[in-house]
């Protein structure tokens, strides 16, 4: 479920593995770019951090990321 904490939608995501993990970032990093906004995130191992927030609007969480949480969500 996704938290919004310090202006920004954070989620982390566990998988069976490392290829699992990767396999999902570039799912989102092609969802990303189709819709131009593209999160901060980190990996390690199995599990994937996600952050969004809106750059160009203050850095605040606007519908923009909702919009990409909701798409990531249907991965």
């Amino acid at each position: 479920m996704w938290k919004e904490e310090n202006n920004k939608l954070v989620r982390t995501f566990e998988f069976g593995d490392f290829q699992e993990a990767f396999a999902f970032m570039t799912r989102v990093a092609f969802l990303a770019e189709a819709q131009g906004h593209h999160p901060n995130w980190s990996n390690v191992y199995n599990m994937v951090t996600i952050e969004l927030t809106t750059h160009d609007k203050g850095n605040v969480v606007t519908e923009k990321d909702k919009k990409l949480a909701a798409a990531i969500d249907k991965i």
